[in-house]
């Protein structure tokens, strides 16, 4: 028993001295890897940063400046990992992952395919660029400032604070609606008034009014049409135009200020601003329709009826 134990304690020892020998001559190796390991990982973000002075000299576009870099990190990352590999010897570890790096992209296809497809999208957006950094945008339901586009979803930030993470595949294939690329906006809506008041009048004033309001643009006129006769008023589209760099304040606030400043206006004027006129109809002739009226400054039990 002690001799069989004394064996496998000498196996060990060879065993151990054995690796010990082989780490410590691997162990330069091993210090030269981990230094230029550290080298690549202290100039990244140098050479990101390089790139960014030179796609932003060309394209002026941060969210495709920012998309291009993660991908330049990437790459780089992945050629120090390879070098290092070498370094220390393991050439045929390194030579194995470029080897296998086919098979592994069609096997890994298949496994992620919806990864790989939302990659490839974000590819496409990022050189083809529908939109840029704090645009607003609409896709489908979703409206919103586009915070970042990232490898697999793009990140959207709606006006009720939301965040958003669309997969970049949708993007592609959906309609995408740029509210803020022109950096302009028209905007309208219906102002109702009485048939007896005169049409073109009103018009002016509306026109007046409303380019009189500072968040308006000045270079675009604003106009008014007479749209449509309807049962109560004749109703009048007012068309402006507002800048979109801040399009919260520029579509929403700017809206309500213009809509609030026209109402004033038309009834400071002494335009009338109808109210709906309901029309009951009693089918049964047989029985009167019951009406109660109520006594200025009286009891609101004495009624008459």
């Amino acid at each position: 028993m002690e001799e069989q134990f004394g064996s496998f304690w000498e196996e060990l020892q060879k065993t151990l001295s054995a690796h010990w020998h082989s780490f410590v001559r691997a162990l330069p190796n091993l210090v030269l890897a981990t230094l230029v390991f550290l080298v690549f990982a202290l100039l990244v973000n140098r050479l990101v940063q390089t790139a960014y002075r030179k796609l932003s000299g060309k394209a002026a576009d941060l969210l495709f400046t920012r998309f291009i870099g993660r991908i330049i990190k990437l790459a780089v990352y992945l050629v120090a990992l390879l070098l290092c590999l070498r370094i220390v010897g393991l050439t045929g570890i390194a030579g194995g992952l470029l080897a296998g790096a086919g098979v592994s992209a069609f096997i890994i296809g298949f496994a992620f395919k919806d990864i790989a497809e939302n990659f490839l999208a974000g590819i496409i957006l990022a050189f083809n660029r529908p939109f840029s950094l704090n645009d607003a945008i609409k896709i489908k339901e979703y409206i919103g400032k586009v915070d970042a586009l990232n490898f697999r979803t793009t990140h959207l930030k709606t006006f009720d604070e939301k965040d958003v993470f669309i997969p970049n595949s949708i993007i592609l294939k959906e309609v995408v609606t740029n509210l803020t690329r022109d950096g302009l906006l028209r905007l309208d809506f219906v102002v109702g008034i009485a048939y007896e008041d005169n049409v073109a009048d009103a018009v002016a004033l509306i026109v007046k009014t409303v380019a009189a309001q500072p968040e308006v643009l000045q270079d675009k006129e604003p106009f008014t049409v007479a749209e449509e006769l309807a049962t109560n008023t004749v109703n009048l589209r007012v068309f402006f135009w507002v800048s979109t760099d801040d399009y919260r304040k520029g579509v929403l606030i700017t809206k309500s200020n213009v809509v609030a400043a026209v109402k004033a206006a038309l009834v400071d004027a002494g335009f009338t601003l109808p109210a709906s006129i309901v029309e009951l109809k009693l089918y049964d002739k047989r029985k009167s329709l019951p009406v109660e009226l109520l006594k200025t400054g009286s009891n609101p039990e004495q009624q008459t009826s």
